[in-house]
């Protein structure tokens, strides 16, 4: 075996040498220069090539092949075993390539006088080392590191599919300092190394976000993870865990897969059983997936042919953007309904005017040049051509006039796709850069521009499972963590009252805006209507008519005792004190009037203080007529001094005199805080009351505490005296009458204090109602009775001869 001397001069070189003389025994070291040799010990076979002034090359993951390479003695054509596979889908980026650089040569303004060609080779995924150096050293014959003829003008080279070519291919470009476009995956690979790698993809951890943002999106928050159990299936683990976290997204299970039978078929099937068994187990129905290729996941879908069921039905897969969903020839026909409902992150593509023309115009006998397109042809259509190794008969041949879009999508399809939009994009980065150094216009690159591509609206509650550890917390209820879980799982707790919570899945409940109630479920805030007691409502009517009711009747006794003011009934206990007690409990009943409808300020300041003041009088009236009756009877004793104090000037002056003290409570309290139109917020769960704010609430209780303090004074004079022998004696009467008094006003306390709202003012009316209807009840009810139905009665004689 001769090795040309040009292979040792770079110590890299050397170790080839030495690695090719442990190969072979009979190694012979020659010093001459040998004639360069077209022999290749392992020729590739599927390759496109065109010359140019310059080449872009490419490298494709179309063709799929199983090398079995024991030890180095065994030549590296025989390693090969069973034949090739086409990843059919895959064959569209060669096309997109060669599409771009046919686009380019057409454009005679970008590289004027100068034709770009390509050069772009399959990677066999394990023998990218040996597609590179087809690109970098010879068009035709492989010699490592020495060209031939034909000068080689690679200027860039576009490929890596995934992570594993992409590096592979970056060890020996960067040496030769040749730029790298990669379109596929590039995992762990540093986009800035010597400004030679250039990434076509968006940085993986922008889909970490993208992922954890749909999955919060639809509030799937308890997600199982699967991932490839590979360097990058570790790094796409932590990343995507510590966004997680963030997102506040917990995973219910995490399991890693490998390469089918990789480790036996035994171990094989321990792995997918273990798989079965949590996907089977756990309730999460979102699994995320972290793989190459479809046919990673194949085995998952049809392992009931081990006899397992796997209920998959229900479950949505999201696939990670650099996942490959190509078909193999054997399963184009196999329903897709497989990965049906899959939600695949995809790389950003756009319609390319005429790509969709430039495909159907393939055809296996025309493109002479194309190394890939005869095997795609033959396991596209199950078709072989005439001249192939294997025998024909029996089979269909292969005519040419078959046509693409019969194809299945999942095989191949003629709209572009992702990657093939990357590497079209790639070639024009290429040529715009060459045009721009062309121009000395380094600084001011041109930029590509082009319409994106939306997907289609779609309602997050249309035909989509829950994926949760337990079921939403719904609006109207708060999450509380389940103590020993994880934080993903969770109790659902009713909000408080007076708080809702609008969203699913809420943390805290939330009290609603001001001027706003929740509603009945506590998941909205209703707002409240403006409340009052007016004459409108059936309540506030009841009460007025009441109020004018006993007001009338208390009309109707004034008359009545003024038409017959000469009998001795009415004379009795002082007359112009009755008509005193009967006007001020007239005016009683009609201050009530004044607390029925909108709180005015005008209403706000009398209403309170004509009610205290007017009470005063009456319940001084009553006062009076209790002294009046006590001094009559002690003045009758014999030696009684009391006689000179009977008369008008005592009576008047104790009305008076009680009376300007409740004035002068009242002007203070209107001088220092007077009550004003208000509006209460907060007392009403579900209304807005407008009431009269009482400015001091201590001068209202002091209003009402006088009130007390006279009645309580009027039934401790009138009870002694109850039981002096007269037929006109009014003290039994009275003390009735103190007794209903003060029996309302001190309920009126403990009621007023626990009532809100227009309620409030209705037992305040209510209790006016109450306490002035039993004084004219208790007094004067038995007088009318003996005036109207019993008037025999109302005679001197008569009440002389009952004594």
């Amino acid at each position: 075996m001769a090795i040309p001397i040009c292979l040792l001069d770079a110590p890299w070189r050397r170790i080839l040498f030495l690695i090719l003389l442990m190969l072979s025994s009979d190694v012979s070291y020659e010093t001459h220069t040998l004639k360069c040799m077209d022999s290749d010990p392992f020729p590739f076979l599927y390759k496109y090539l065109r010359p140019g002034s310059i080449t872009i090359g490419g490298i494709t993951s179309q063709i799929s092949m199983h090398f079995e390479v024991d030890d180095f003695y065994q030549h590296p054509r025989h390693s090969v075993t069973g034949g090739t596979v086409v990843l059919g889908k895959n064959y569209q980026h060669t096309l997109a390539l060669v599409f771009a650089v046919e686009e380019v040569n057409a454009n005679h303004e970008l590289l004027p006088h100068v034709t770009v060609g390509f050069h772009i080779c399959d990677s066999y995924v394990h023998g990218t080392p040996r597609a590179v150096m087809e690109l970098l050293f010879t068009q035709k014959s492989f010699i490592p590191n020495y060209t031939c003829g034909v000068q080689n003008s690679l200027i860039a080279v576009i490929g890596g599919l995934y992570s594993v070519i992409a590096k592979d291919m970056e060890i020996f470009l960067s040496s030769y300092k040749i730029p790298q476009f990669t379109y596929g995956c590039a995992s762990g690979m540093d986009d800035d190394k010597e400004h030679s790698f250039y990434q076509l993809v968006p940085n993986e951890a922008h889909q970490y976000k993208g992922i954890s943002e749909l999955l919060l999106h639809f509030r799937w928050t308890w997600v199982g993870v699967l991932a490839k159990d590979d360097i990058n299936g570790e790094i796409f683990v932590q990343n995507l865990f510590m966004v997680f976290h963030l997102y506040g997204i917990c995973s219910a299970f995490l399991k890693r897969f490998k390469e089918v039978y990789s480790d036996g078929i035994l171990d094989t099937v321990n792995w997918m059983l273990d798989i079965n068994s949590a996907v089977m187990k756990s309730n999460a129905n979102v699994l995320v997936v972290y793989a190459d290729h479809i046919l990673d996941l194949r085995w998952l879908f049809y392992i009931s042919e081990l006899g397992l069921e796997m209920e998959l039905e229900g479950k949505v897969w999201i696939l990670t953007a650099h996942m490959e969903l190509t078909a193999l020839p054997f399963q184009k026909s196999w329903a897709v309904q497989d990965i049906h409902g899959a939600l695949s992150f995809t790389i950003h593509s756009n319609d390319v005017t005429g790509f969709n023309s430039f495909l159907q115009t393939r055809n296996p006998f025309l493109s002479k040049e194309d190394g890939f397109i005869r095997d795609f042809w033959e396991q596209a259509f199950d078709c072989v051509f005439p001249n192939s190794f294997a025998g024909t008969e029996g089979e269909t041949l292969c005519t040419g006039t078959e046509k693409l879009e019969s194809l299945p999508e999942a095989f191949f399809e003629l709209s572009m796709v992702g990657h093939s939009y990357s590497i079209y994009t790639a070639v024009y980065a290429v040529v715009h850069a060459l045009h721009d150094m062309k121009l000395h216009q380094a600084k001011h690159r041109t930029k590509l521009t082009g319409e994106r591509q939306y997907l289609q609206s779609q309602q997050s509650w249309q035909v989509l499972p829950l994926s949760v550890c337990n079921d939403n917390c719904h609006p109207g209820y708060r999450k509380e963590i389940q103590e020993g879980n994880p934080f993903c799982c969770y109790d659902c707790i009713p909000c408080p009252d007076g708080k809702i919570s609008s969203e699913k899945d809420m943390e805290v409940c939330f009290q609603c805006p001001e001027g706003h109630y929740p509603n009945m479920d506590k998941n909205t805030c209703i707002p409240k209507n403006a409340t009052f007691l007016s004459y409108e409502n059936n309540l506030g009517i009841a009460l007025a008519m009441l109020a004018l009711l006993f007001s009338s009747a208390t009309a109707l006794i004034l008359g009545m005792f003024m038409k017959h003011r000469n009998t001795p009934i009415v004379k009795a206990n002082n007359r112009n004190l009755t008509y005193t007690l009967l006007i001020s409990l007239m005016f009683c009943f009609l201050s009530s009037l004044l607390f029925i409808g909108s709180p005015k300020k005008v209403t706000c300041l009398l209403r309170q203080t004509a009610f205290g003041i007017i009470f005063s009088v009456a319940v001084s009236s009553v006062l009076a007529k209790t002294t009046t009756v006590v001094l009559a009877f002690m003045a009758t004793k014999p030696g009684s001094n009391l006689r000179k104090w009977m008369g008008t000037k005592l009576t008047n002056s104790i009305v008076i005199s009680c009376s300007l003290f409740q004035v002068g409570i009242c002007t203070v309290w209107l001088a220092t805080s007077p009550p004003f139109p208000d509006v209460d917020m907060h007392s009403m769960s579900e209304e807005i009351v407008l009431e009269c704010n009482e400015g001091l609430p201590s001068m209202f209780y002091c209003v009402l505490g006088y009130m007390g303090f006279l009645a309580i004074v009027s039934f401790s004079v009138a009870f002694p005296a109850r039981k002096l022998p007269d037929s006109f004696n009014e003290a039994k009467f009275i003390t009735f009458s103190m007794l209903v008094f003060c029996s309302v006003w001190l309920s009126f306390v403990p009621t007023y204090l626990s009532t809100k709202g227009k309620y409030l003012v209705a037992v305040e009316i209510f209790s006016i109602l109450a306490s002035s209807a039993g004084l004219l009840g208790c007094i004067f009810v038995p007088k009318c009775y003996i005036i109207l139905l019993r008037p025999e009665l109302n005679s001197k004689e008569q009440l002389i001869r009952r004594h």
